[in-house]
């Protein structure tokens, strides 16, 4: 492993599903870079940050599409489960590529006990942006009604009096709406994107030139070799700032996602324990 460090279990499976990942899209030439806290992990330590607990990795929406119609079948059915955006069970803006048999159940009360809850890689879409300054903010917007209406579907709770009205107000809209404000789809050649469906909270750090989602590099990460933006620098600069820094521990604690977490059995084995585990154990924001 990288600068002899030793792995978590639970990071080295994510590692297997990573090389398992990018063999597909290896395979179907489509063009994805890790992102987030995995490209960060990447650039300043050759591999996991020690805290981490998940993977992340972006596509650009017409990758991020092709994926699913032409790749994501490739995937043993015995060993993953593909859980798409806004599919049954799943109403995230968001994908995952989740490890059957396995539990990782995070830090909320899911409405539905039939959502898959495996140890899991994140897939966001990266979208294309209005060259106008005004659509822009709107995109923003219809963005946060999107992820707000996915949120309440899935079960996340607030204490936050202006939220839960925000919440309540989205769910008067169909998500065709914002979706179709916040996607672009017909703007694949706009010169800029922006990752806001990725769960970003800042309007600033989630908007980048396109050239940051097409121009790679292959960088080491652990034992295996990846994908990621040849502009890191500046792209880690917009979503973290001083990202060189590692972070204090108080502020490790606040990134860590799992509540439950067993590589050898099934999270349907677990569901009871999660029903009966305190609201307040469980995140209670939305974004």
């Amino acid at each position: 492993m990288a600068d002899g460090k030793e792995l978590t279990a639970h990071q080295r499976l994510l590692l297997t599903m990573l090389k398992d990942f990018d063999a597909v899209c290896r395979k179907h030439n489509i063009r994805y870079q890790l992102f987030a806290g995995t490209a960060l992990g990447a650039v300043r330590e050759h591999g996991f940050i020690p805290w981490d607990d998940d993977i992340d990795v972006i596509l650009l929406r017409s990758e991020y599409e092709r994926f699913f119609e032409e790749a994501a079948g490739d995937f043993d059915a015995e060993i993953y489960y593909v859980q798409k955006e806004n599919s049954a069970h799943w109403p995230m803006q968001f994908s995952k590529l989740r490890r059957n048999n396995t539990t990782c159940i995070e830090k909320y009360h899911p409405k539905d006990d039939a959502v898959h809850q495996g140890v899991y890689i994140d897939i966001f879409p990266c979208d294309n942006l209005s060259e106008n300054s005004v659509m822009r903010r709107v995109q923003f917007v219809a963005s946060k009604m999107i992820i707000a209406k996915a949120l309440y579907a899935r079960g996340y709770e607030t204490d936050s009096l202006s939220k839960k009205l925000f919440m309540q107000l989205c769910r008067m809209f169909p998500r065709s709406l914002p979706e179709r404000v916040c996607i672009r789809r017909r703007e694949d050649k706009s010169p800029m994107v922006h990752s806001f469906l990725a769960a970003g909270k800042k309007y600033n750090s989630n908007v980048f030139p396109r050239t940051w989602m097409q121009d790679t590099i292959e960088l080491q990460f652990e034992d295996g070799i990846f994908p990621l933006s040849e502009h890191y620098d500046a792209l880690l600069t917009k979503l973290y700032g001083d990202w060189r820094t590692p972070h204090t521990p108080a502020e490790r604690k606040s990134k860590e996602h799992v509540a439950i977490l067993d590589l050898e059995k099934s999270y349907t084995e677990h569901l009871d324990e999660q029903r009966s585990m305190r609201v307040d154990q469980y995140t209670k924001s939305i974004r």
